[in-house]
Formats: structure tokens, C-alpha cells, sequence
């Protein structure tokens, strides 16, 4: 699992603008990703962020580009992407992850990935930081990107 050896973190969100942007498909995946990614803001003193919800992972690079040009401080992009048995999963996945890297660089916004990009549904709720789950992405892409504007900062 490729959690093992992830460090424990502390950050302090108070204060800092931050956006959650969640794809729609898969929802039992997302809400999990979505709760887990609230408990870490909520829990690192920030319970005004704003929660945008977008049809699926191609479009998390321009909403994320759309709250970093309103003034987010931080941008957390949550969703899932399962193989299939055609080329799109990888067109997705890579459209997906260069417009998020992208976004960042262009606007020295961090962005929290926490798109899942795995080979089935079980590996996805394993990561989703649901009460089953191994692994809480959403969490760890809050305190990714909360770090991380802690160090622009």
C-alpha cells in the first residue's frame, strides 16, 4: 500500500482561503474523500471553505484555475478515476494531473492532489477515508496543500 511510512503532520488552515473541488462520479469514493478532507480543515481551525463539485476529473484543472483566480489561498482537488478497459483512463488521468500541476505553477496556488487514480474500486475505497479504509487521501491532500501555503506564506 503506498501509504506505508507517510508522515504524521500538523497544520494550522485558520485563516487561509481555502477551495475543495470534488468530481460527481463514484460518489460513496468522493464523499469519503470529500469527509476526510473536511476533518482535516476543521480540525486545523478552518470551517469556511467553499466545497465545488465538477462533473468529473478533466474538469478539476479549470475550476481549480477559477479559485486560485478568486483569491483561494489553497485549492484541494478530490476525485477518482478506475481503469477501464480503454486508452481514456490514462488520457484522464494525465489531462488531469499536468492541468492541476499546471494551475500551481501558474498561480503559486497550491493544489491538494487527491485524485485517485487506481485499477479498481476496492484499491479507491481503500484509499477514500472511509471507516474501512486504509488510507485518508482526502486528509492527506488538505495537509499537502495547507503546508505548503504555510510555506509561501
Amino acid at each position: 500500500m503506498s501509504g506505508a511510512g507517510a508522515p504524521k503532520l500538523n497544520i494550522d488552515a485558520s485563516g487561509l482561503a481555502v477551495t475543495v473541488i470534488v468530481t460527481s462520479w463514484h460518489t460513496e469514493i468522493t464523499d469519503g474523500l470529500l469527509a476526510g478532507a473536511e476533518r482535516s480543515l476543521q480540525a486545523a481551525g478552518n470551517d469556511i471553505y467553499t466545497v465545488v463539485r465538477v462533473p468529473g476529473a478533466f474538469e478539476l484543472p479549470l475550476a481549480a484555475k477559477w479559485a486560485a483566480e478568486d483569491g483561494a489561498d489553497a485549492v484541494i482537488a478530490l476525485g477518482v478515476v478506475i481503469r477501464g478497459g480503454t486508452p481514456h483512463f490514462e488520457y484522464v488521468c494525465q489531462a488531469a494531473t499536468e492541468g492541476l500541476n499546471r494551475v500551481q505553477l501558474d498561480y503559486g496556488v497550491p493544489v491538494g492532489f487527491g485524485l485517485l487514480t487506481v485499477d479498481n474500486e476496492a484499491q479507491a475505497l481503500d484509499r477514500a477515508g472511509l471507516p474501512n479504509s486504509r488510507e485518508d487521501k482526502g486528509a492527506e491532500a488538505v495537509e499537502a496543500a495547507i503546508l505548503m501555503a504555510r510555506l509561501k506564506a
